[in-house]
């Protein structure tokens, strides 16, 4: 069994289909109609758009904690006789949040026999 997390605030991992790439990209649309960049709106979609008061690192910082906030910052893997165990049609994904995203690092525990 392999835990994997990545080692900041604004990335998430997901397993995903990984023979269509526009599966990705309607993910990634979802998500950013689910979490505008430019603020938020009451639950109800009536009122004011309303910037986000935490932009310390910019301005996709907020969107992108929220984001990673609604996925998931670590995956459980499991592994057979040295080999992943993943169905036929899916990967792994480390999933950047922010506009400009840089290199990202991931921590990794390995359990089990070699």
């Amino acid at each position: 069994m392999l835990t994997v997390s990545p080692n900041q605030a604004a990335g998430s991992l997901t397993i995903n289909e990984n023979a269509d790439p526009r599966v990705l990209r309607d993910l990634a649309t979802y998500l950013r109609a689910l979490v505008p960049q430019e603020g938020v709106k009451p639950i109800s979609g009536v009122g004011a758009l309303r910037a986000y008061s935490h932009a310390d690192e910019g301005p996709d910082d907020m969107p992108a904690h929220i984001r990673t906030a609604l996925t998931c910052t670590s995956l459980n893997l499991s592994f057979q006789r040295g080999r992943l165990l993943l169905g036929t049609w899916q990967a792994v994904y480390l999933w950047e949040h922010r506009r400009a995203g840089s290199s990202r690092e991931l921590s990794m525990h390995l359990i089990g026999e070699s």
